[in-house]
């Protein structure tokens, strides 16, 4: 599929090949030169721990902080883990004697801004360059990669979402933020991914194509019986909105089709709520032909009510007969269209996990599967016998000739792990 888009192949890799002249075998990879921007939150402790990680991935590491970031962690900190002088004002005589934020932008492969507040996010979104940090990211032709960490009402404000189109719409990568307890006592999103997921994120095994299309769909449908009851199932969409953040924070464009959830929804490109099985399959036909990956984690209803009623069913016989008629089956029609998408599927089983797996790949023409076992108790960790609407999992996942098994562990991990190996898959693919 990546034939058809020859200039969307655009990695941000931890190592980079050496192309220069004289370039040998033991120099055949170099470091790639990072430019760590640390803004002004409580966030910005974990920053220390990125720079450690991204050392320990090969990378060199400089930072640059503003004036606010030094309030939450001292200079010395970024010193003594990156080895490197930390930078903080724009007009330092010193280094402007030099050129120096001109020397920077031109030394970094990489833009890295964790965490990137909203006044960050604003004044990047509005092109302003008043202090080193935004004047480098003007000056530099160096990718530009942003993890932002707030307050969940600032987050969830119109004009932090608004910066945030624009900042996409010019390349910029967006990781998280990712939902939880937060230092003010909120509870939401705008928490800093984790240090050891904004890496993984960068490596070139995970990282998509800038611009790749994903679509993923999630949660349950439901299939009306009348104005007030409906046939459903307990999925959550706590899987498929995990992998849909953990496909965006790769570099996708993730469209996310969901059932009806309780969830706080992730940070996409596209969000489009839907009840029914039937809204569903309208809805990614509707999109499938920007799609470059299709990854269908949604517990689709195999049925539904030949006529629902339009008034309430009352209470009267003792038995009761419903006439059901089969749904589209959304997976099988896209994975069968000539020229598709990348098609992933999933296969929530009862017992024998492997087999009707395996069965289901072929049988669909799929070109992953991801399979868990459901239906039971939990059991001891690493049975992962939950599934349904739970905070933890565990998949097999499986491909013509390989599979994996990924442990139990908490969905939001389980995601990313899964988007990694789609990702790492996808490329395979696509390379030939």
């Amino acid at each position: 599929m990546l034939e058809a888009y020859p200039n969307r192949l655009h990695f941000l890799p931890i190592f980079r090949p050496d192309k220069g002249p004289g370039a040998t075998s033991e120099s055949a990879v170099q470091p790639t030169k990072v430019l760590l921007g640390v803004s002004g939150g409580i966030a910005a402790y974990k920053a220390a721990d990125l720079v450690r990680r991204l050392r320990e991935a090969g990378a060199e590491v400089r930072v640059v902080m503003t004036a606010a970031a030094q309030a939450f962690v001292a200079p010395l900190t970024f010193q003594a883990l990156s080895g490197q002088e930390v930078r903080s004002d724009l007009l330092d005589p010193h280094a402007e004697a030099g050129m120096g934020h001109i020397e920077l932008a031109r030394w970094a492969d990489l833009i890295l801004i964790a965490p990137a507040t909203a006044d960050v996010l604003a004044r990047l979104a509005h092109g302003l360059a008043d202090d080193l940090l935004t004047t480098l990211a003007l000056a530099s032709a160096a990718p530009l990669v942003v993890a932002p960490a707030m307050n969940q009402a600032m987050w969830r404000h119109q004009a932090t979402q608004n910066n945030l189109r624009i900042l996409r719409g010019r390349g910029v990568r967006v990781l998280g933020p990712a939902q939880g307890s937060q230092a003010c006592g909120d509870v939401g999103p705008g928490r800093m991914s984790e240090p050891q997921e904004i890496v993984a994120a960068l490596s070139p095994r995970c990282a998509l194509a800038a611009g790749c299309r994903v679509m993923v769909t999630a949660g349950p449908t439901r299939e009306p019986l009348d104005p007030v009851r409906f046939l459903g199932n307990r999925s959550s969409g706590r899987m498929g909105y995990a992998v849909a953040q953990a496909l965006a924070a790769r570099g996708a464009e993730v469209c996310l089709v969901s059932g009806p959830s309780a969830l706080e929804p992730p940070s996409v490109g596209e969000l489009v709520q839907v009840d029914t099985a039937s809204e569903m399959h309208a809805a990614v036909m509707a999109r499938l032909a920007r799609c470059d990956i299709f990854v269908s984690v949604a517990a689709v209803a195999d049925y539904r009510p030949v006529a629902p009623r339009a008034t309430k069913i009352k209470k009267a016989e003792d038995e009761m007969t419903l006439r059901l008629v089969r749904n589209p089956d959304i997976l099988a029609e896209v994975a069968a269209l000539p020229g598709g998408p990348f098609t992933v599927g999933f296969a929530a089983e009862t017992e024998q996990v492997e087999t009707y797996a395996r069965s289901k790949l072929k049988a669909k023409g799929l070109d992953m599967i991801a399979a868990n076992l459901v239906g039971g108790p939990a059991g001891a960790p690493g049975e992962g016998r939950v599934g349904f609407d739970s905070v933890d999992n565990a998949l097999l996942v499986l491909w013509e000739g390989g599979g994996r098994s990924l442990p139990f562990m908490p969905k939001a991990l389980l995601g990313a792990e899964l988007a990694d190996l789609i990702c790492e898959r996808y490329l395979a693919s696509a390379a030939g």
